[in-house]
């Protein structure tokens, strides 16, 4: 990942959007990491998957490999997908929640 200091990423936008095209770049301020600037289609793609966290609670109690991977990651996903209909939320407000800090 490309490093810009915030100065930089002022005086250079043009360059900073332009490098964030290829690769999300970092921005850091007094040395320390402030923001990431990464294309739309980059940060389109990061909301369409699962965080971290999630994925590693999945994995502590489903298969990881194989067809039974699959078959378990597919049921348990139908088992929220359901439970979040009965409690009303739509597709939307769950990526919303799961992307929450």
């Amino acid at each position: 990942m490309l490093t810009m200091t915030s100065l930089a990423a002022q005086n250079q936008f043009g360059m900073l959007i332009d490098a964030s095209q290829r690769q999300p770049v970092a921005v850091t301020r007094r040395g320390r990491p402030v923001a990431v600037v990464m294309s739309y289609e980059d940060y389109q793609a990061s909301m369409r998957t699962i965080p971290f966290q999630v994925a590693m609670l999945v994995s502590e109690s489903y298969p990881l490999r194989g067809k039974e991977a699959g078959d378990s990651m597919r049921q348990h996903l139908a088992k929220m997908s359901n439970k979040a209909a009965e409690e009303g939320l739509t597709e939307a407000d769950v990526t919303r929640m799961l992307h929450e800090d």
